[in-house]
């Protein structure tokens, strides 16, 4: 009966997508059933690999998929029209290292104190807890036990002491940096901080630099050929499109009718960070693994709109804060003859998925005790369930807090009253409607205040300047069209 309601459910999805190349998934009761139930029906044949593909400060708009007018992006418009676009896609964070730390464990990263970005250690602060505590679990770690071989290509931006490496946080190859950003095309063999420390990997001498964007990309194929007969866990971490502003002059050609030198810089950014998505791409289908392998494909927050000339169209707000600009952010599932092809899922989903989506796939199961905030994706996806995948959504960043129940978005910052959005009709968040919706204000700022005054005190800060510019940047006017 199962195996007879699985084949039904791919069929629907099959002629849905064909009749309509961008459906959006409809909800019809079946039956959920597990991985091991899965398995035994041959829907699942083994364990699957799994790709997470990461960038890194990109913005929303800024891919053809999603409305651009200037920049092409045909690989990663290939991951959604052959697999789930997903338009309600969140991070857990406005910047990169919080961001990170949710996605990579599962769980809301302030929960466990990692509410700042890393930067230097503040005073009345240990050193030693500067990054990811060490007592949380990766997705890596918790794979590791399943069988799995792990490995991390690119940034890491989650501490820099030995007791943070990633090789100590379940990966079992690394070749990239463990800070926030790296030069696009050279390092300094001296130095010991900043964009021009060294590339580090536990299983080559790492070649000279040629562009870091190709050199992750070419890492990620040879990872993939490496380990095609094993299940595998890569976690693909772009460096692009995020500072310092340094494009090829190849890629800088193609957009010579863009005048605005940052903005014409930055869309060769992303086109070459397209280019390298299509590598992973193509290495999984030459590897014969395409029926096997779910790609995943994030930015790690939103674009910083005045740092890079990026565009987060038609959201409001940019990179760290938690406007719809700064926190939503593209997210696609591909999995070829898993996941339908060409679809559009409607409902809030979160990066903090990923882990509870992985681990329940590669045979392991989510107890109570590990407090994953994310649940698996992949019974909602295919329809085998009518519940959303979350009613409610929270988010704290430094001076910031937001909650979103339904369609209705709260945020509440120090400086004013709150600010109120009902996203169904206000997607850029143009109209606060707090003071018009006394009763859902009231509602929301007791679910937010209750959860806020619960969380763990941050681990390390950063420093207080953040704060400041954090706040300046609700007051800026950002675009919600796309530049021509």
């Amino acid at each position: 009966m199962k195996k007879t309601v699985l084949i039904l459910l791919s069929m629907y999805c099959f002629i849905s997508c064909k009749k309509d190349q961008k459906k959006t998934i409809a909800f019809v009761p079946t039956t959920v059933t597990t991985f091991e139930q899965q398995a035994n029906s041959k829907v699942i044949k083994k364990q699957p690999n799994f790709i997470l593909i990461v960038a890194d400060d990109l913005g929303f708009g800024d891919l053809s998929m999603n409305g651009s007018l200037q920049i092409k992006t045909p690989n990663i418009d290939r991951l959604a029209k052959t697999g789930v676009n997903f338009t309600e896609g969140y991070v857990s964070s406005a910047v990169c290292s919080p961001s990170r730390a949710g996605f990579i464990t599962g769980r809301n990263q302030v929960e466990f104190g990692h509410d700042n970005n890393l930067g230097g250690n503040q005073p009345g602060f240990d050193g030693q807890f500067l990054g990811l505590p060490i007592e949380q679990k990766t997705i890596a770690d918790r794979l590791k036990k399943l069988g799995y071989v792990n490995g991390l290509i690119g940034k890491w931006h989650l501490g820099y002491l030995p007791q943070f490496h990633p090789l100590k946080r379940g990966f079992d190859e690394f070749w990239g940096y463990t800070g926030g950003g790296h030069d696009y095309f050279t390092s300094n063999p001296t130095a010991k901080k900043g964009y021009k420390v060294p590339l580090q990997s536990n299983y080559k001498t790492p070649d000279p630099i040629t562009y870091i964007t190709d050199d992750v990309g070419n890492e990620s194929v040879d990872f993939i050929k490496r380990h095609k007969n094993e299940p595998y866990f890569l976690f693909a971490s772009f460096n692009a499109p995020h500072a310092p502003m340094q494009a090829t002059e190849d890629d800088l050609k193609i957009y010579t009718h863009i005048k605005n030198k940052k903005r014409r810089t930055y869309a060769a950014m992303v086109h070459r960070l397209d280019v390298n998505v299509g590598k992973i791409i193509d290495a999984v289908r030459a590897s014969e693994q395409e029926d096997n392998t779910l790609i995943v494909f994030i930015s790690d927050n939103g674009g910083p709109v005045f740092y890079n000339a990026s565009n987060n169209a038609p959201y409001n707000g940019q990179k760290g804060i938690l406007l719809e600009g700064g926190i939503h952010v593209p997210y696609i599932l591909n999995w070829h003859n898993t996941l339908p092809s060409g679809a559009t899922y409607t409902k809030p989903v979160s990066s903090l998925d990923f882990a509870a989506t992985f681990i329940e796939l590669a045979g392991g199961t989510v107890k109570k005790e590990d407090q994953l905030d994310g649940v698996n994706l992949i019974p909602f996806v295919l329809n085998q369930t009518v519940k959303s995948p979350h009613n409610i959504l929270k988010w704290k960043f430094t001076i910031s807090s937001a909650i979103r129940k339904g369609n209705w978005k709260l945020i509440s910052i120090p400086d004013r009253l709150p600010m109120l959005y009902n996203l169904s009709t206000d997607k850029s968040e143009q109209n606060n409607v707090a003071l018009k919706n006394i009763e859902i204000t009231s509602d929301l700022l007791k679910r937010l205040g209750t959860w806020e005054v619960g969380l763990q005190h941050p681990v390390f800060l950063e420093g207080a300047v953040w704060k400041k510019n954090q706040l300046s940047l609700y007051d800026k006017k950002y675009a919600l069209t796309q530049p021509k």
